[in-house]
């Protein structure tokens, strides 16, 4: 048996395979009017394609809880009825073909307010500039030079997100999903607070490690308040910001160390799986990339803790994502980048891997 075919047991929720699909922003829904936010005919085929090729899971890109929560004008969100309505044909679909549905639902912060990415590689897009609006973030340092200054949350815009994020969570039940993420990687509103290369705050949610790590953890709170006992909740981090671990930089950031600490706290507050990936927030770090690099990251989060975890990260191959599950390194693969390249991957690799491939009924014969 391969261990990467293998079910996995999260709450009441059995995830079929460990071959899981990575959130990808797919920058295709309405920028404003009644379809803003609402997931569209392409998330339905894209998402649906993948559940098709054999996926244990797929996670729907990061998906706003505010309007000025979305990277870009043509992001996904979760805050109204007509959103919660559109996700409810995907998530029936992914659930037909035997692939739990999941979520990942999050802020942009300062990184917010840009074009799509095939537009001027993702521009920024300035108040009133191209449904361009003002970011948000722990602290009014912008993400690069060429991006808009970020107002500084208020505590009170801070205790109002919290509250969002619940909000949409408890859409995203309602609509059907089995798995909520909480985006707390990659540079955006919640790995700003945690890092002390973004967060200069000096109230209660600034300066030490309690402090910079509280908006996470009461976001966890809220959430796992309203998400049903028996679903799992995800939290995806970047384990670092690859600034402290450089010796050449003299920044401090976000550390392997403080992911490991974190990953304590989020365990006792109900988080079942950490979706470890790495960097995002700060632009010019050095990252010396190469097959499975993120891995590690993950491998020691389930070391020192029980908490489940997925690795992510130039995962290409089977026998590579093989070795990583049957080696006990982490709990399932992600795969981004490759599943827009092959579909079908999880079903190619089931085939290489000596287990039975899932296909549609229609398909049989293939």
């Amino acid at each position: 048996m391969s261990a990467l075919f293998e079910p996995l047991a999260l709450r009441s929720v059995t995830v079929p395979n460990r071959v899981w699909m990575a959130p990808m922003c797919q920058y295709s829904a309405a920028p404003e009017g009644p379809g803003q936010g609402v997931p569209t005919d392409w998330h339905l085929a894209h998402l649906g394609a993948r559940a098709a090729g054999g996926l244990g899971l797929a996670l729907v890109e990061a998906t706003a809880v505010t309007p000025e929560g979305r990277i870009s004008p043509y992001d996904l969100g979760l805050w109204s009825d007509r959103q919660q309505e559109g996700f409810a044909r995907i998530t029936r679909f992914l659930s037909e073909q035997g692939t739990v549905p999941g979520i990942q639902l999050a802020h942009a912060g300062r990184k917010a307010s840009t074009e799509r990415t095939w537009v001027d590689r993702g521009a920024p897009l300035a108040p009133g500039a191209g449904h361009g609006w003002q970011p948000v973030g722990p602290s009014p340092l912008p993400f690069t030079d060429g991006h808009t200054t970020p107002e500084e949350l208020t505590r009170e815009q801070v205790t109002q997100l919290v509250r969002q994020f619940a909000d949409s969570a408890r859409r995203a039940y309602e609509a059907g999903f089995k798995v909520v993420e909480l985006h707390g990687a990659h540079g955006y509103l919640i790995n700003e607070f945690l890092s002390p290369f973004t967060n200069r705050r000096t109230d209660q949610y600034g300066g030490s490690f309690e402090g910079r790590t509280r908006f996470a953890l009461e976001v966890v709170e809220a959430v796992r308040a309203v998400w049903p006992e028996e679903l799992p909740l995800f939290f995806r981090i970047s384990a670092t910001d690859w600034l402290t671990e450089n010796p050449d930089d003299e920044r401090e950031g976000w550390t392997a160390d403080d992911t490991a600490r974190l990953a304590k706290e989020l365990l006792a507050r109900g988080v079942d799986l950490l979706d470890t990936s790495t960097g995002g927030n700060a632009p010019d770090a050095r990252i010396e990339a190469a097959p499975g690099y993120q891995v590690p990251f993950a491998e020691r989060v389930k070391k020192e803790t029980d908490l489940s975890v997925g690795a992510v990260g130039l995962i290409t191959e089977p026998r590579q994502a093989e070795q990583i599950v049957a080696s006990g390194q982490a709990d399932a693969v992600l795969l981004g980048r490759e599943l827009l390249r092959r579909p079908y991957w999880a079903n190619e690799a089931a085939a290489e891997l000596g287990a039975e491939p899932r296909r549609p009924v229609q398909y049989h014969r293939s």
